[in-house]
């Protein structure tokens, strides 16, 4: 049976352990918060010792499950619930014993099986896993660009509802400022672990009394400079503002933290959208935000600068943006420098 993570969360914690997990997804952060919490909490420490059991599946001799699904089928010291884990289950080759068990299941046992990657679904054993109304299934696939800025504005909205896994002490409603959450996308990526430590960072970060994530907080505790970054760079473009333009590109061409095949993304995504704004027929707040996929906070930024770029401008600008990135893949470019490519990509876009 396939499930959210917050749901297998809140199950857990309300004490109903299924007898089976398969953890599975190339994102570990989901799969890494659920193997923890039935690791630390499905026992007691003493119960750990006798009924708690964790094998790597590359230890497992001929890479068969067999072993282990000996173990799930016998009793608890402790006369309670026992806990078999499989860790690095890819390894594992041989899964008949496995297809076995799950027809006739240990209600006192639970198996958990972390795989790192995707198990292929049409495979007999795996099929019958997804289908399985007592197994639990849960695969964590790795976030895209564009999710970023929704993911970490809905894990703000977690912990506001208590739903943290590990949990954090708010006082009062945690807000984040709506430029954060591109800011710290374009920063870190995709990597939820590092996303987490970074919004853990800010949030334990903020003097008493202050309950909203902002650009100086950001700047303090994580490093990125509330002055030269996409989102002031991507304003300045919409205010016209050459100079600072300029400024915040000549500050990325001299850091390696700013890598321009990096900060091209945004910018492409930002015209992009620019260009599809031009053509929608209704310009209201909600229904931009809507077609772009946008937080509706940056529809007047889209306004402003439709102002500034016609839709034959902003479909240069795509060009622009475009070949831009090919030269700097190497195509059509023996020798130019970050330095020169983002002064001329500016120059291009503003006249």
């Amino acid at each position: 049976m396939i499930k959210k993570f917050n749901d297998i969360i809140a199950d857990l914690k309300a004490g109903n352990y299924a007898p089976v997990y398969v953890l599975c997804g190339e994102e570990p952060y989901y799969t890494d918060q659920v193997y923890n919490y039935i690791a630390e909490n499905a026992l007691d420490e003493m119960a750990r010792e006798f009924d708690q059991q964790v094998v790597y599946g590359r230890d497992l001799q001929g890479a068969d499950i067999s072993p282990i699904i000996g173990a799930a089928r016998g009793y608890a010291m402790m006369g309670g619930r026992k806990v078999v884990i499989v860790r690095e289950a890819q390894a594992v080759k041989k899964w008949d014993a496995l297809a076995a068990y799950l027809d006739n299941l240990m209600p006192q046992t639970v198996l958990v099986i972390c795989y790192n990657g995707k198990p292929d679904k049409r495979q007999g054993v795996w099929k019958k896993a997804t289908e399985h109304p007592q197994v639990v299934w849960l695969q964590s696939d790795k976030l895209r660009d564009y999710e970023v800025e929704r993911w970490i504005s809905a894990y703000i909205a977690d912990v506001n509802r208590g739903l943290e896994v590990n949990g954090l002490e708010v006082k009062g409603p945690l807000q984040i400022d709506p430029r954060i959450a591109p800011l710290l996308a374009d920063h870190l990526g995709t990597d939820l672990s590092a996303i987490v430590g970074a919004l853990r960072k800010l949030i334990d970060g903020r003097p008493e009394g202050v309950n909203t994530i902002d650009a100086a907080l950001v700047e303090r505790n994580i490093g990125i400079s509330k002055d030269y970054n996409i989102i002031e760079l991507q304003s300045a473009l919409i205010r016209g503002d050459i100079v600072k333009a300029n400024r915040i590109t000549q500050y990325f061409a001299s850091s390696k933290d700013h890598p321009m095949i990096r900060e091209l993304a945004p910018l492409f995504t930002f015209f992009s959208n620019l260009l599809m704004y031009h053509y929608l027929p209704d310009k209201s707040q909600a229904v931009v935000a809507k077609e772009l996929g946008i937080n509706p906070y940056f529809v007047k930024d889209y306004a402003t600068a439709a102002k500034r770029y016609p839709a034959g401008k902003t479909f240069l600008i795509v060009g622009y943006l475009r070949e831009t990135d090919a030269r700097l893949k190497g195509i059509n470019n023996p020798s130019a420098k970050d330095a020169d490519l983002w002064k001329e990509l500016i120059f291009r876009i503003m006249h």
